[in-house]
């Protein structure tokens, strides 16, 4: 669905941005809070939206100092696949690995994490996520896995419904980091907003 992926026209030239910066910063971190979950004593999932993406771009854009629309374009090709289709979710999961001897211990044990995200829906059923194409292969190597990736779940009207319903429980299935944490109401709320068209 072209409808929700950014242009140019979406990102704020560099002076127009630093005008609505703080506005906009305050409105994505509240955004935020009711789109990240905590998986776990060292992973947390953010489902990322249209909104979400497009304040990614802007402060790359920003750090960067991006003047041309060519290198905004080449932003957007890499941003606008994480921005969900209708039936779809898609996140952002983090490993928050702050020290050396945690992402030393940590790393490697993790590897294929990005595959093991589950959303229990209350019915029972299983939607097992999929790592997002463009970057699974850059992020994990068979030693090691990366610190962050980005991951999306498909799921059919029927399993929308069951969403819609409540009771979700984001689950990681991997051997080594078995974690859960039923979704709070406001976040499925959040969430009926990417899944419905």
């Amino acid at each position: 669905m072209a409808g929700r992926q950014l242009t140019l026209e979406d990102i704020a030239d560099l002076r127009a941005y630093e005008r609505e910066r703080d506005a906009f910063r305050q409105r994505i971190m509240a955004l935020k809070r009711r789109r990240r979950v905590a998986l776990g004593p060292v992973a947390s999932v953010v489902f990322e939206n249209r909104e979400t993406v497009r304040f990614q771009v802007q402060e790359m854009a920003r750090a960067e100092r991006m003047m041309s629309d060519e290198q905004i374009l080449g932003e957007l090709a890499v941003y606008n696949p994480l921005i969900p289709n209708p039936g779809e979710l898609s996140a952002t999961l983090f490993l928050e690995l702050t020290d050396e001897a945690s992402l030393r211990t940590w790393l490697p044990k993790l590897v294929g994490i990005e595959r093991s995200l589950v959303l229990r829906l209350a019915d029972g059923q299983t939607v097992r996520c999929v790592p997002e194409a463009g970057h699974a292969e850059q992020l994990t190597r068979e030693d090691v896995t990366a610190s962050v990736h980005y991951v999306r779940w498909q799921l059919t009207e029927a399993q929308v419904a069951r969403f819609a319903e409540g009771g979700v429980v984001l689950a990681s299935e991997h051997p080594a980091y078995q974690h859960e944490t039923a979704l709070a109401a406001e976040t499925v709320e959040e969430l009926l907003g990417d899944l419905r068209p």
